[in-house]
Order: structure tokens, then C-alpha cells, then sequence
């Protein structure tokens, strides 16, 4: 998992572009990352709760924030 599919993550969902986001969660090697956005657009598209889309909202927006802070303790390059 490379770092900038979560800038793209953060990018498109804060932006609202759903087609962009919908590529990102098939090409993405993060299965978590793939599930939240997964979760966060079925609710989006499907969904008549406010409250239940604005929680996986803030979910997915939770999860990107988190791995985007964390960093490898170190590399080792062979």
C-alpha cells in the first residue's frame, strides 16, 4: 500500500468524486481502505439515514487519517 492511495482517498472523498473513489477502492491493496469506501458509498448511493451515511463518513475519513500517520519504524533495502 502506497501512501499517496490515501491522499487520493482523502482527495475524492473530500471533493465527492464518487467514480474516482469507486476506482480507488478496486485498485487499492488496503482491504480495510477498500471495505470503508465500499461501506461509506453503499450508504451514500443507498441508504435513507442521514446519520448512517454522515458515521461511515466519518469512518472512512477516521481510517484514512490514521493511516496516514503511520510510518514505518524502519526499511530495510536488500
Amino acid at each position: 500500500m502506497e501512501i499517496p492511495d490515501y491522499d487520493k482517498a482523502l482527495y475524492f472523498t473530500l471533493w465527492g468524486q464518487w467514480d474516482d473513489l469507486l476506482v480507488l477502492m478496486v485498485r487499492t491493496n488496503d482491504d480495510i481502505l477498500s471495505k470503508k469506501i465500499e461501506t461509506f458509498l453503499h450508504a451514500f448511493h443507498y441508504s435513507r439515514d442521514d446519520q448512517q451515511i454522515m458515521n461511515n463518513h466519518d469512518s472512512l475519513l477516521h481510517y484514512i487519517d490514521h493511516a496516514m500517520s503511520y510510518t514505518p519504524i524502519a526499511t530495510v533495502d536488500y
